[in-house]
């Protein structure tokens, strides 16, 4: 009977705890934030699509693999001007449908309308206006996919302000990434590849293409419609009609924001470090070189599904609790332990023991240290779109200026700028130890130099890169206590303002 009493009790302060919450933050319903992280789906699915546009460029279309290599690579230069853009042109809309919706059409109607006329006429055109038809279509939808990254950053912060909720839109997004990688890679690699005989033939693009536009044009309807209720004007910082941004005000802005600046070097430093481990090129050193099995690598990563997903659910439930931030430095120190292990027992002990039919210490030892530091990874990964969206609302109150463009832009530009460092990084690491014309494969021969090259590019550039976001998050200040303070205060101003 006691325990029957207790659980009513709980089950009473629960509910009072939940209508507190709901009082005091705006917080979203249960479907919005599952629904509206599915617009990820769209943006991830167009970039996936042009991760393949160098092998249409450069086979279908002619242009030559350095030309299509100049054109790609030139395109982070537009990103200078394009991101920027897009973020003060946003904050000054405020329309009769928000900021984030007619953001999230327009960015799919040029994303959609530009590669569906790159992939089927490209091909087509006279050969005199090949080059200028393709720089023309990838500019438009460069400027497309900015605008889809920034807006849905700002939908991060306005569909709900709670601390505790906010952890959990960033899980749902590195979930239903996982989910999309997974299949869309099945997609590719399995029916498309199998059904065209590899990358040759002009219908393996079209038909992606297809696929992407039908399934990306779901996934933003869904986002659109998890963010309406929230897409007004009084959920944007204090809640009121702000001056727009001028370009004089930018730099006193974003240099007085010492969280934003922060956040930048923990985010993209990990995310470079993440895409250095990850580059193929990579994989092919530590699974094909040094352990000897390259198949282990796609064995490895279907059994981590699963893992990864668990992992993830905890320890968002654990930021849930106790805030982005300190979820974040958590995760961080873990994969700081694991990945160090992971690097002690590759050198001290045999990677060529390490088989799916010899489950001994060795095959345990990797595969537990590789999953679990993968998952947690993951973790980390998760937390950064709660923390930029807890670092435009630090803007809002410290400046009383909103500028959710801006400040999402100006990571979107650093972040990609870092990132495109990742694979010329790879390669000056590898000619360093003689690999000057060609990249090692799985036939290169084992030798301490490909070792000890591996376990530098593999961990050691990540181990140095947490290491880094560490003393970041030491000036950091938005926990989960900074946090309510400064929702609070921003209510106030709501209050205040009439709103």
């Amino acid at each position: 009977m006691g325990q029957i009493v207790n659980k009513q009790v709980i089950k009473q302060q629960r509910a009072a705890g939940k209508a507190e919450r709901e009082k005091k933050y705006r917080r979203a319903k249960a479907w919005q934030m599952a629904v509206y992280p599915i617009g990820g789906f769209g943006h991830n699915a167009f970039m996936f699509l042009m991760g393949l546009v160098s092998y249409y460029a450069a086979g279908i279309v002619g242009l030559g693999t350095v030309v299509a290599s100049l054109i790609i690579t030139g395109s982070r230069i537009m990103d200078a001007v394009t991101d920027p853009v897009m973020g003060i042109l946003l904050d000054r809309t405020n329309g009769r449908f928000g900021k984030v919706r007619p953001a999230l059409a327009i960015a799919y109607i040029l994303m959609a309308s530009s590669t569906l006329l790159l992939f089927y006429t490209n091909h087509l055109v006279p050969d005199g206006f090949k080059i200028i038809y393709f720089i023309l279509l990838y500019f438009v939808f460069i400027i497309g996919y900015a605008m889809s990254q920034i807006s849905l950053n700002i939908g991060n912060a306005v569909i709900t302000n709670d601390p505790e909720q906010r952890p959990l839109f960033g899980g749902l997004t590195m979930i239903y990434t996982m989910i999309f990688y997974t299949g869309a890679s099945v997609y590719l690699s399995f029916y498309l590849t199998g059904k065209y005989g590899g990358y040759t033939q002009v219908g393996l693009f079209q038909e992606m293409t297809l696929s992407t536009v039908i399934i990306a044009g779901i996934a933003y309807i869904m986002a659109i419609i998890g963010i309406a209720s929230k897409d007004r004007s009084e959920n944007y910082g204090t809640g009121k009609e702000h001056k727009a941004i001028k370009v004089k005000e930018i730099w006193p802005l974003l240099k007085s924001n010492r969280p934003l600046q922060m956040y930048v070097v923990a985010a993209s430093i990990d995310k470079l470090s993440l895409q250095i481990a990850g580059n193929q090129i990579v994989n092919v050193m530590l699974f094909g070189i040094v352990i000897g099995n390259y198949s282990l690598m796609g064995t490895t990563n279907a059994i981590g599904m699963i893992p990864n997903i668990l992992v993830l659910v905890f320890g968002i439930r654990y930021s849930m609790k106790f805030g982005s931030k300190k979820g974040f430095v958590i995760a961080t120190w873990l994969c700081i332990i694991s990945y160090s292990l992971l690097l002690l027992l590759l050198w001290l002990g045999d990677p060529a023991q390490i088989r799916m039919n010899n489950m001994g210490f060795m095959t345990i030892s990797f595969m537990v240290l590789y999953l679990v530091g993968g998952a947690v990874r993951y973790v980390g990964s998760g937390l950064m779109m709660p923390m930029l969206a807890d670092v435009i609302d630090y803007s809002a109150y410290k400046s009383n200026h909103y500028a959710p463009g801006l400040i999402s832009s100006v990571y979107a530009f650093i972040d990609k700028a870092v990132s495109s460092l990742q694979q010329t990084f790879v390669g000056i690491m590898l000619a360093f130890i003689g690999f000057k014309t060609a990249f090692p494969d799985v036939d290169t021969p084992y030798s301490g130099k490909i070792f000890w090259m591996t376990m530098f590019l593999a961990s050691g550039v990540m181990l140095l890169a947490w290491i880094i976001s560490l003393i970041a998050m030491r000036y950091y200040e938005l926990d989960k206590d900074r946090m309510a303070e400064i929702q609070e205060e921003l209510e106030a101003r709501r209050r205040a303002a009439g709103i």
